[in-house]
């Protein structure tokens, strides 16, 4: 049996959470967002959709929507308990739990519903929990990879469980609208309508050198999940404790290279204390922090250690290519876990190869040379002395 992952998304938390605070505003249209004119719309409960309220819109042109809307500022560290008590209920079922944003988590629960009389009674067990005992609703997707987890969970909300099976893609996905597909955003889908790839089916049968100069490396990427195909592996959090680098800026900034910049001097940072502390590791991670404080994780596996500099800044970038909302940020972080010790890592190199030298790695050794205490004739002594003694030596030969 091939795996079993599970994607839970909870609806509308914001709001939700702010109609478990004051109980008054439930069944009203809620917003959570502030109210100067720069504000935009964070969260939207279900009522509030129904007159077109949605995330990301200003909350000036929602409320022309809807006057009765009732705006909520928010509470952010209530967001942040009720989240982790839902990841803690998924966790009761299986320890492989990847949490994505504070609001969502991947879940491994190939082994888990083997405990179940049907393969769904699982599913449907831990949502009435998550509603029954935190009155949180939820979206479950179930499929055989993350991929088409999380497609499954946005096609029924709120409260939907939806199977989503690799032979199902050509009638359940491929029909889909371009711009519904996890990793296509804003800006990207109308680029994508102007060269004729209107539907996930058409990306899934695309040209890749036609798309090349718009998803860049990662065209094979798209292409490959458009037909269902995705072999990421459920990263949990034992496995994601980290080395991280993070910056928090106080404005809002959504440009290419505003990202570009801020990520190369993250990578920069972690790469010369990984080296200052021996380490290097084989999960790369990225963080990013929407306007809302809506913050995403994204997490990658790697089949080799990684530290340097540019290593880090190149998957920083996929991550963030492959996750990018296209709505603006305020926080960007790097994380690199399942650490290990540089000089303990095995390499097997080419005879006929010269082994990689990283800058910083070769100063920092020469420093380590010059200063390294070395034993001669029984004494303790410093690189210097060393030279004086060979020059010594040499004098009297």
């Amino acid at each position: 049996m091939g795996r079993v992952i599970y994607h839970i998304d909870l609806n509308a938390f914001f709001a939700s959470a702010e109609i478990l605070l004051d109980p008054s505003l439930e069944g009203k249209p809620v917003v959570v967002s502030g109210l100067t004119k720069r504000s935009v719309v964070s969260t939207a409960s279900y009522e509030a959709r129904q007159f077109g309220v949605h995330s990301a819109m200003p909350i000036n042109e929602a409320l022309k929507l809807c006057p009765q809307l009732v705006v909520v500022k928010g509470h952010h560290g209530y967001y942040e308990q009720l989240s982790e008590q839902f990841i803690s209920y998924v966790k009761k079922y299986t320890d492989r739990v990847e949490q994505a944003s504070i609001d969502e988590c991947y879940a491994d629960m190939s082994q888990a519903i083997h405990r179940f009389p049907r393969p769904l009674d699982l599913a449907w067990q831990l949502q009435q929990e998550l509603l029954t005992d935190l009155h949180l609703k939820c979206s479950i997707g179930v499929a055989p990879n993350k991929f088409l987890a999380k497609m499954a969970s946005d096609m029924k909300k709120p409260m939907g469980i939806t199977v989503l099976r690799k032979q199902e893609v050509p009638v359940k996905l491929w029909p889909l609208p371009i711009e519904d597909m996890r990793g296509i955003g804003k800006k990207t889908a109308p680029q994508m309508k102007a060269l004729g790839i209107k539907t996930i089916g058409d990306l899934a049968a695309a040209d890749p050198e036609q798309l090349r100069p718009l998803l860049g490396k990662n065209t094979m990427t798209y292409i490959q999940r458009a037909n269902g195909e995705d072999d990421r592996e459920i990263i949990s959090d034992a496995e994601i404790k980290s080395m991280s680098q993070s910056t928090t800026l106080n404005y809002d900034f959504s440009t290419e290279e505003e990202v570009r910049t801020l990520f190369r001097k993250l990578a920069n940072k972690l790469s010369e204390r990984m080296i200052e502390e021996d380490k290097m590791g084989t999960i790369v991670s990225i963080s990013i922090r929407y306007f809302d404080f809506n913050t995403n994780v994204r997490s990658r596996k790697l089949d080799h250690p990684v530290y340097r500099s540019e290593d880090l800044f190149e998957l920083a970038m996929e991550l963030f290519d492959e996750n990018y909302e296209d709505q603006p940020m305020r926080h960007l972080g790097i994380g690199v876990g399942s650490l290990s010790s540089i000089h303990d890592q095995k390499i097997q190199m080419n005879l006929f190869e010269a082994p990689p030298v990283d800058p910083a790695c070769a100063t920092l050794d020469l420093i380590s040379q010059l200063n390294q205490q070395l034993t001669l004739g029984g004494k303790l002594t410093t690189a210097g002395a060393l030279i004086k003694k060979t020059a010594a030596d040499k004098h009297k030969k």
